[in-house]
C-alpha cells in the first residue's frame, strides 16, 4: 500500500488524491474477491470440499472472516491516510479535487454521511428478498442479507438512532463553526484589510493567517470525528451481520462506492468537453 506525501515534505512519496486514486483500484480488487468468496461459500456448501460437507462455521473461518478483516483493515488505512492529510490541507478535504461534482453534492462533512450505512442495507435486504421470495416462504434460509433475523433488525433500528443523534450532533458543531466567519473578529479584519487596500496597501497575509488557522484547527477535529462515526457505524453494522451477511453488505457499499464515482467523473468529463465548445451543458 502506497504512502502518501505531505505538504509539509514528510514521508510518503505520492499525493492524497493519487492515493485515492489507488485506494480504488484496490476497493475494486477487494470487491471481486469479495464476489468470488460469496460464490465459493454458497458452492461449498451444497457440494463440499474433497468429498466431505463443510458447514458453514467452518466457511466463516476460514474464508470470510478473515476476508472481511482485510476489507476493515482497507478503509481504516484511507481514514487513517486522510486524517494525517487533513491536520497539513484541511481545505482539501472538504473540497476535494479528486471527488466528481456529482459526489460533492452528497457530501457530509468531506465524506458520506454514516446514516446512509442503514438505507444502503435496506435496500440490498429488500432486493434479495424480493430475488429469493418463494425459498422465503418454504421456510429455508437464505443466509444472505433478505434473511435477517428480528433480533438483528432490533439491533440495527437502535444503531441508526444511535448514529442520527450522534450526526445531528456533529451538524450542529458544524454550523457553528461556519457561523464563526462572521464573527467580530472577521468582520473588523476584512474591514481593516478593505482600508488596507483601498489605500493602496497590501493586505497583512499573517494577521489574516492568525485568524483563520483556529477555525482550520476546528474544522479538522470536526472532520476526525466524522469519520470515526463513519467508520465506527460501518463496524458495528458488521458486527451485527452474520460473516456471509457482511460479505454481500460490503459488496453492495463497494459497487455503490465505486459506480458513483465512475458516474460522477463521466458526467464532469462531459460536461468539460461541452464547455470547451463553448455550448449549453447538458443535464446530467
Amino acid at each position: 500500500m502506497a504512502q502518501v506525501r505531505q505538504r509539509n515534505g514528510a514521508q510518503g512519496h505520492i499525493s492524497f488524491p493519487n492515493f485515492f486514486e489507488q485506494w480504488l483500484t484496490e476497493q475494486n480488487q477487494h470487491l471481486e474477491t469479495l464476489v468470488s468468496a460469496s460464490k465459493e461459500n454458497v458452492e461449498k456448501l451444497e457440494n463440499g470440499q474433497n468429498g466431505r460437507a463443510v458447514s458453514q462455521e467452518e466457511l466463516d473461518g476460514i474464508i470470510l472472516r478473515p476476508l472481511i478483516e482485510r476489507v476493515i483493515q482497507h478503509y481504516e488505512q484511507y481514514y487513517g491516510t486522510k486524517s494525517n492529510w487533513a491536520k497539513s490541507d484541511i481545505l482539501s478535504m472538504f473540497n476535494p479535487s479528486w471527488r466528481s461534482s456529482l459526489e460533492d453534492a452528497f457530501l457530509w462533512i468531506g465524506g458520506w454521511r454514516p446514516s446512509m450505512v442503514f438505507h444502503l442495507l435496506y435496500s440490498k435486504s429488500g432486493l434479495q428478498v424480493e430475488a429469493k421470495l418463494m425459498e422465503l416462504i418454504q421456510g429455508l434460509s437464505t443466509g444472505d442479507l433478505g434473511d435477517l433475523s428480528s433480533d438483528q433488525l432490533v439491533k440495527v433500528n437502535d444503531l441508526q438512532k444511535e448514529t442520527v443523534r450522534a450526526e445531528k450532533e456533529l451538524t450542529e458543531k458544524q454550523a457553528k463553526k461556519q457561523e464563526s466567519v462572521a464573527d467580530s473578529s472577521m468582520v473588523e479584519l476584512s474591514h481593516a484589510a478593505t482600508e488596507l487596500i483601498r489605500g493602496g496597501e497590501a493586505a497583512e497575509d499573517g494577521r489574516v493567517d492568525a485568524a483563520l488557522d483556529p477555525k482550520k484547527e476546528a474544522l479538522v477535529e470536526i472532520l476526525q470525528k466524522a469519520d470515526d462515526l463513519r467508520l465506527k457505524t460501518l463496524k458495528q453494522v458488521l458486527q451485527i451481520l452474520s460473516p456471509i451477511q457482511s460479505v454481500h453488505f460490503l459488496i453492495a457499499a463497494a459497487e455503490l462506492h465505486l459506480r458513483f464515482h465512475e458516474w460522477g467523473k463521466k458526467r464532469d468529463e462531459r460536461n468539460g468537453e461541452v464547455a470547451e465548445v463553448g455550448e449549453e451543458p447538458r443535464n446530467s
